[in-house]
């Protein structure tokens, strides 16, 4: 009679019961998608110098537009010496303004134009990096109550700044050449 009771306890301790973890999964999984829905990842092309030693051949364009980003101005140059502008930075930051508006009056006089290359020192913040190849790719506008985008230089290549000597006096400058 003793063993007859073992048999009947481990029948009855063999069942499993999963009602609550199935009431779980049920409220997880919807939990788990809407969550998921949320993240977002951006990835922007960016053009990188070519690894060969020689020097490509490029075709003549009327300006070769690099923008350098240095710790206390912004510089608008053409790579041949040019220097078209520089903004200087001031305690709310850099003068993104009036950067645009150079581009702006650059892409004017070369509408066919669609690449600059982007120089940075070496201690520039990420996000200055991220503001300023926002206001390269595209011009934002209002008209008539309506935001205006217009495309302005696109293809972007990145680069390192070549320092300045310390003896070189900073000076606000706005005219050039386009």
């Amino acid at each position: 009679m003793r063993n007859s009771r073992r048999a009947r306890r481990k029948l009855e301790s063999t069942e499993l019961n999963i009602t609550a973890f199935m009431n779980l999964m049920v409220i997880l999984v919807p939990f788990l998608l809407i969550t998921a829905v949320f993240s977002r990842l951006t990835i922007l092309q960016l053009n990188l110098p070519a690894s060969s030693s020689e020097p490509a051949e490029e075709p003549e364009q009327s300006v070769q537009l690099e923008i350098t980003i240095r710790e206390n101005s912004i510089e608008v140059g053409d790579r041949r010496g040019v220097l078209l502008g520089r903004y200087p930075s001031t305690d709310e930051g850099y003068d993104l303004e009036k950067l645009v508006e150079k581009l702006n009056a650059i892409k004017e006089k070369n509408p066919d134009k669609l690449d600059a290359t982007l120089l940075l020192e070496p201690e520039i913040p990420y996000d200055v990096l991220v503001q300023v190849m926002d206001k390269i790719r595209v011009s934002e506008t209002i008209e008539d109550g309506e935001l205006v985008k217009a495309e302005l230089f696109p293809l972007i290549s990145i680069g390192d700044a070549v320092s300045l000597p310390a003896s070189l006096p900073e000076t606000s400058t706005e005219g050039g050449k386009t």
